[in-house]
């Protein structure tokens, strides 16, 4: 299959990569032509513009940090929806909103194209093992014509429907438990280290106990041994999510009185320099709150 990959970032380098190695041709267009690189020397084709990308592709795959960017790939000038050719696939798999989902969904069927949003679930050494979930929606046909391309980045693929923004829906859905439980986990071990308790049993009990889930067991970790560093998802982001989640929400009537928390610890988090690290690094704001020494 012809197909083209658009943001090689800690995640979509991976997954770009996956897709290379099972036989595709793929062509890599990224913002930053650097990162590309090794992808180039893997035996990708770096090309220079959008259209470039296109031109070829049965299916145009996107794995952006945030909203704007999307809109600016698909909307923009030589973007997706002036160079995608009549009944193109494009598959957004980023985390993204409801709002620009339905936006770009409209948008690309009045040009003739199709929107798959398959955003995905996991962390940078998932992407480059092939062991991400995969959430798809979109028209049946075009998600049966990516399924080869899932089926090397993902161990599983959980349909959401016909609608895109069922996906995105999910996604955001998903990553409030996420954030929900990661605050937890923290308030939890600033709770036992008040009492003089090495978290690292803490983690145990809760991992080899009810909460015996890849979660619990590799954020808790990363909380017991402060590893923010090399992040798997940065703050930056974890923050993007908390406000999908929470815009989500209030579009719809549903408040969220635990994702106020989770954005607030990010913030305080953020505030403290610590935006370019894990989103884990929430606790280590939990654990300043608490008056505990922190790393």
């Amino acid at each position: 299959m012809k197909v083209g990959f658009i943001g090689v970032g800690g995640m979509g380098s991976g997954m770009a990569r996956r897709i290379l190695d099972a036989g595709h041709d793929i062509a890599v267009y990224n913002r930053t032509t650097a990162k590309a690189r090794p992808l180039g020397e893997a035996g990708a084709r770096i090309v220079e513009t959008i259209a470039d990308l296109t031109r070829d592709a049965d299916v145009v795959i996107t794995m952006l940090a945030h909203d704007a960017a999307l809109a600016a790939v698909v909307g923009d000038e030589g973007g997706l929806l002036a160079s995608l050719k009549p009944g193109g696939i494009h598959v957004a798999m980023g985390t993204h909103g409801v709002g620009v989902i339905r936006d770009i969904d409209g948008r690309h069927k009045e040009a003739g194209q199709v929107l798959v949003a398959a955003p995905v679930l996991g962390r940078p050494d998932m992407a480059a093992s092939g062991q991400l979930g995969l959430v798809p929606a979109g028209p049946p046909a075009a998600i049966d014509k990516c399924r080869p391309l899932f089926a090397v980045m993902g161990r599983g693929v959980f349909e959401a429907g016909t609608d895109p923004v069922a996906a995105a829906a999910i996604k955001v859905s998903n990553n409030f438990v996420l954030g929900c439980a990661i605050e937890a986990m923290g308030e939890a071990f600033s709770l036992v280290r008040k009492y003089g308790v090495d978290p690292a049993i803490m983690h145990e009990v809760m991992t080899e106990g009810m909460f015996a889930a890849p979660a619990y067991k590799t954020y808790g970790r990363i909380i017991v041994e402060g590893a923010y560093d090399p992040p798997g998802q940065k703050a930056v982001l974890g923050l993007k999510d908390a406000n999908l989640a929470l815009a989500a929400g209030e579009a719809v009537g549903v408040p969220l009185p635990s994702g106020n928390v989770w954005r607030d610890r990010l913030i305080g988090a953020i505030a403290h320099g610590d935006g370019q690290r894990d989103w884990a690094v929430m606790a280590l704001e939990q654990a300043r709150a608490s008056g505990l020494d922190v790393k």
